[in-house]
């Protein structure tokens, strides 16, 4: 498209907009009781593990992709926390003769075309290389459980704590919070590491010795705040049953009485909301859409609840659009963007308290590409020009999202009720009084379109003493839900060279008796004075 500046393209906007009927939507002064408190680390990161040092770096840090997750820091005050493992997590073994890691992959395909390793071999540096992600940045690390091998894990439990306790790790704040044992144990018999007939009994009759053996090799302690803990479960899907694979069957099977059950702090699900492993994809309109994303989350709330009645965290440990690595022209588009923040801001309101954005190199759904890519991230073919280092449109999902939870460690944050199939609302509290407010309208404006962009009228109404009267507007700018470039946040970008936010900051400031438009495919914060 031209290069336009960011109020040109406003003012372009503007001109192509039908105005649709207005949306009344009531917020209120003060934090209901029912908002819950919303992490920092809200948006964090499951990197797949055969290339992490691709991701961090081995001698040096990986600038580029450091920044991205400071750029977060500096919004919230805290880096998004780290999950590395998934896949290739039950294919790593332990050489001391490694330095890093070496890995073996699978021939490249259309469909996936950056496949996971199918063997990695680690050594020491391997886990001290997590010095180079931001100073206190929390690390969840997976072991090997798929292979039924206790040696492995022990080694590699010897080896992980043995870096953490590195100076350069410690000096940085940089903890272990936490150790996965296993990736996606459910799927066992359908993979090939284990029997057709394998059963969630038998899972947590292995857990709990290879947990026992780590918790010897990394000598944990229950008793200990500083001790790392470990996730439980991890799995692809659930029953939400006490039969099969959950939560609840794994509570009833005894996991948490034994001894390393103790140190279970946190129970790991996983969630894509749809499948690109047979090359057939989906809908972007329907990934976007207010309600499918809804049925997507509040299909675990009884595993959430009987998590929390155990005094656990529940995380959604890995997640994303479509499995096997997304969808071409789905999940690495600015309507991928919209999913991606309605997706992780109504999870807080199921008692979700970090949602964990799977990533691996060249994967199509990544927020942040962080090496160079030679070959299409779509189909696999080589590319004339090499694509260096670069972030993807959902990352000013997370952008937004930090910037709405700011830096306060206490907001709180609610959903709107809006009468309107294509728009979503949140509404976030600062020392329980409103402070900001977001808007997402996922009806998806194609590069097809032939009509013109419509925009949906909301007007507020906020109920308490003292309600504000002046409020900011910042929007989103995404040129069309389909394309994969050119998005804008207040009037800057990310799509850097360093990944560091570029040109002048525009906002609006606007009455808020006078409402706000909001346009298709376009997220609107409004932050009130």
């Amino acid at each position: 498209m031209p290069c336009f500046s960011y109020l040109q393209r406003v003012s372009l906007l503007f001109l192509a907009v039908q105005h649709a009927s207005g949306v009344n939507v009531s917020v209120s002064l003060l934090a209901p009781s029912s908002a819950p408190i919303i992490s920092p680390s809200l948006v964090s990161f499951s990197i797949e593990q055969d290339r992490w040092t691709d991701w961090v770096g081995t001698t040096s840090r990986n600038q580029f992709f450091f920044n991205t997750l400071d750029n977060l820091r500096e919004l919230t005050g805290e880096p998004p926390q780290i999950r590395i493992g998934a896949n290739s997590e039950d294919h790593t073994n332990f050489g001391q003769n490694v330095q890093f890691s070496q890995a073996t992959f699978p021939a490249v395909s259309a469909t996936v075309p950056y496949p996971e390793a199918t063997s990695i071999i680690v050594g020491d540096g391997y886990y001290e290389t997590a010095q180079f992600l931001p100073p206190n940045t929390h690390v969840i690390w997976g072991l090997n459980l798929g292979q039924n091998n206790l040696t492995t894990a022990f080694l590699e439990a010897k080896s992980l704590v043995k870096a953490f306790a590195s100076s350069p790790i410690k000096d940085s704040g940089i903890t272990l919070d936490a150790i996965e044992i296993g990736n996606e144990a459910d799927l066992y018999s359908n993979n090939g590491l284990r029997a057709s007939t394998y059963t969630s009994t038998q899972y947590v009759k292995e857990w709990i010795q290879f947990a026992t053996n780590v918790t010897a090799a990394a000598q944990l302690s229950s008793s200990s705040p500083t001790s790392p803990k470990f996730w439980g479960a991890a799995f692809a899907g659930s029953s939400h049953s006490t039969s099969g694979f959950s939560p609840q069957a794994i509570f009833s099977e005894g996991i948490l009485s034994s001894a390393p059950g103790a140190l279970i702090s946190t129970i790991s699900e996983h969630r894509y909301s749809g499948s690109f492993c047979a090359g057939s994809g989906g809908l972007l309109q329907d990934l976007m859409t207010k309600s499918t994303i809804r049925s997507n989350l509040t299909q675990f709330t009884p595993d959430i609840v009987a998590t929390h009645a155990k005094n656990l965290d529940y995380v959604l440990g890995e997640t994303n659009s479509y499995s096997c690595h997304g969808a071409p022209g789905v999940s690495n588009t600015g309507g991928a963007a919209l999913w991606t923040l309605d997706y992780l801001l109504f999870a807080t309101q199921l008692g979700i308290s970090r949602v964990f954005f799977h990533e691996g190199i060249g994967f199509k759904y990544n927020l942040i590409q962080p090496v160079t890519l030679t070959r299409s991230t779509l189909d696999g073919t080589p590319l004339a020009t090499p694509l260096p280092p670069h972030i993807q449109p959902q990352y000013y999902a997370a952008i937004i999202a930090a910037e709405a939870i700011g830096n306060t460690g206490n907001t709180r944050a609610v959903e709107l009720t809006i009468n309107n199939a294509r728009i979503s609302g949140y509404a976030f509290y600062e020392e329980a009084t409103l402070a900001r407010a977001v808007l997402i309208n996922s009806q998806a404006f194609f590069t097809t379109d032939t009509t013109s962009r419509t925009s949906t009228h909301i007007d507020l109404a906020i109920s308490g003493t003292g309600s504000p009267t002046k409020m900011t507007v910042k929007r989103l700018f995404v040129p069309h839900a389909d394309d994969t470039t050119g998005l804008t946040w207040g009037g800057q970008t990310y799509e850097t060279s360093d990944a560091k936010v570029s040109e002048t900051l525009q906002v609006q400031t606007a009455n808020v008796s006078d409402g706000v438009d909001i346009h298709e495919t376009e997220v609107v914060m409004l932050s009130f004075l």
